[in-house]
């Protein structure tokens, strides 16, 4: 069923839990997620990424993961990330989109607190929630590559910026990664600390796979309250389409496929979600 994405950040927070938040290409992912999500009774995220959304029939995948969604047992938002195009923003809010991520982490501070304002605006007309990014979270989110963490986030900035913006949820960087990271990860738990004791906003965690269980749990903890994952998710649904698929040629199996990849995404997200639990 649909949920507001403000809803499910309270709901967590009063947990001191994590909302996961899992980027989902096709129905087959989605389906994966959303059972997940009923399996452990929790709510989730469902994103969908900027080049995914862009690209020809993204509408039309925005909409059917959207109607995943508002089925599903488990409590679910929709929500569109990092896109620094208010058109598109627009678009996605238009398509019923729950929540968008208007990431001016590129920009500077002022062009970045103008691009979220306006999203403010545009969202609070469709009842959805949004996310902002201060500090750039290097790498990319539909192609992983090693990549080195790169331009942390500043408390006071951090400060000064929420209040501007309105945002619902700031994503920070402190030594996390898109994609895949080039060495062992090293997160500034001093940095989160401060992050978390300056800003009244809730923080959210980017680039999650490929950090040790432990440093989720450390960093739900210490005050995550979104941790968004897709790479595990790309390689699980990867490679069980590869195990699969010469047993599927067999008959042409297309629906026997399809269960093996959500299957696979389905396990990788109960995993994150009993990370993003935290230490209790």
């Amino acid at each position: 069923m649909l949920a507001r994405f403000v809803d499910l950040l309270e709901e967590h927070d009063r947990a001191r839990s994590a909302l996961g938040a899992f980027t989902c290409y096709d129905l087959e992912e989605a389906r994966g997620v959303l059972a997940a999500a009923a399996a452990r009774d929790v709510g989730v995220v469902l994103l969908i990424s900027r080049d995914a959304f862009a690209a020809g029939g993204g509408d039309v995948m925005l909409a059917a993961i959207r109607a995943a969604a508002e089925r599903s047992p488990a409590r679910a938002c929709v929500q569109l990330d990092h896109v620094s195009d208010l058109e598109l923003i627009g678009s996605a809010l238009e398509l019923g989109a729950g929540a968008v991520m208007a990431d001016g982490s590129r920009l500077s501070f002022d062009e970045n607190v103008e691009l979220v304002a306006a999203a403010r605006k545009l969202a609070d007309a469709a009842g959805a929630g949004v996310e902002a990014e201060l500090g750039h979270v290097a790498g990319g989110e539909d192609v992983a590559v090693a990549t080195e963490a790169e331009g942390l986030t500043d408390v006071e900035e951090a400060k000064r910026f929420v209040e501007a913006t309105g945002a619902d949820l700031l994503a920070v960087s402190i030594g996390n990664v898109h994609g895949k990271y080039a060495s062992e990860p090293r997160l500034d738990w001093e940095l989160l600390t401060q992050l978390e004791a300056a800003v009244s906003t809730p923080l959210s965690l980017h680039g999650a796979s490929g950090l040790a269980d432990a440093d989720l749990s450390r960093a739900v903890d210490t005050g995550v309250r979104k941790v968004n994952a897709n790479t595990e998710l790309r390689e699980a649904y990867l490679q069980a389409t590869s195990d699969g698929l010469a047993d599927a040629l067999d008959g042409l199996a297309l629906m026997k496929l399809h269960h093996a990849q959500s299957s696979a995404v389905r396990a990788v997200v109960e995993e994150k979600l009993d990370a993003l639990k935290g230490s209790e």
